[in-house]
């Protein structure tokens, strides 16, 4: 199988060489989420990390080995983290069953094609397979349609149902709700439910890639709508009570597979 990859390697609808700069200072691991996967990694000693990016979410106390294609995002990896191999999902150079457990975080809608991405993933691991992805049937329920549809429009699009993900996991599979923190870390766009002045960044919103996926000129029609219903108070009139939500449900999921 030929998976088509960009001039960085990217693999997806996203040419990550050219958001990469930013993504390590806003896309940091939040620690609540990640002692979900910890928990769902159980006691896997060797774990796979595929579309491993910067390496967000990968566990401390394991061997980990990473994946991932975009030399940009690989570049971007902290210094005490292991390197990570120039491969996709698709095409895993590693033998039947060799590693307790496999994780792909924030990165199975960029993958080519899916089926095989998952497949790959079963092959090699004897436990279990821990996905963090969304619902894209929740995606639009989100705040951030009503001023930027069209992002959230290919947001949805992008990620696969989890009808698809389980059937393609064959196990036995857990869909887990995954409560987003008012404070949270790591910078995907609900991670903003309550903040969203930070929706104002540039930077901020460059890292969120569905909104490269936006013509530049509505985006700036969007980010200008936000702006001034932030200034003249329509926003806070509809979602203010957001900004003191403890924990935010909103499309993230966890799907573990036994």
């Amino acid at each position: 199988m030929t998976v088509q990859r960009r001039d960085d390697g990217s693999a997806g609808d996203v040419d990550y060489g050219s958001i990469a700069c930013s993504y390590f200072s806003y896309r940091q691991p939040d620690p609540r989420i990640k002692a979900r996967i910890e928990r769902a990694l159980g006691t896997a000693q060797t774990v796979l990390n595929v579309g491993a990016g910067t390496g967000s979410y990968e566990p401390d106390a394991r061997t980990v080995t990473a994946v991932e294609p975009s030399a940009a995002m690989r570049a971007q990896r902290p210094p005490h983290l292991t390197v990570a191999i120039d491969a996709v999902a698709e095409e895993l150079p590693f033998a039947d069953r060799e590693f307790d457990a496999s994780m792909a975080t924030f990165t199975i809608h960029q993958w080519t094609h899916l089926a095989r991405g998952l497949s790959e993933m079963r092959r090699v691991t004897r436990g279990p397979v821990i996905i963090l992805t969304c619902d894209p049937t929740l995606v639009q329920q989100f705040w951030l349609n009503d001023y930027a549809p069209e992002v959230l429009v290919a947001e949805t699009r992008r990620y696969p149902s989890l009808e698809r993900i389980r059937n393609q996991l064959g196990d036995t599979v857990q869909v887990l709700p995954v409560p987003i923190p008012i404070d949270c870390v790591d910078g995907f766009n609900e991670a903003y439910y309550a903040r969203p002045e930070q929706l104002l960044d540039d930077r901020a919103r460059l890292v969120c890639s569905a909104w490269s996926l936006v013509p530049p000129e509505l985006q700036v029609e969007y980010v200008e709508h936000l702006r001034r219903d932030l200034r003249d108070g329509p926003w806070d009139a509809r979602y203010g009570h957001l900004r003191h939500l403890a924990e935010y449900d909103g499309s993230l999921r966890l799907v573990v597979a036994a």
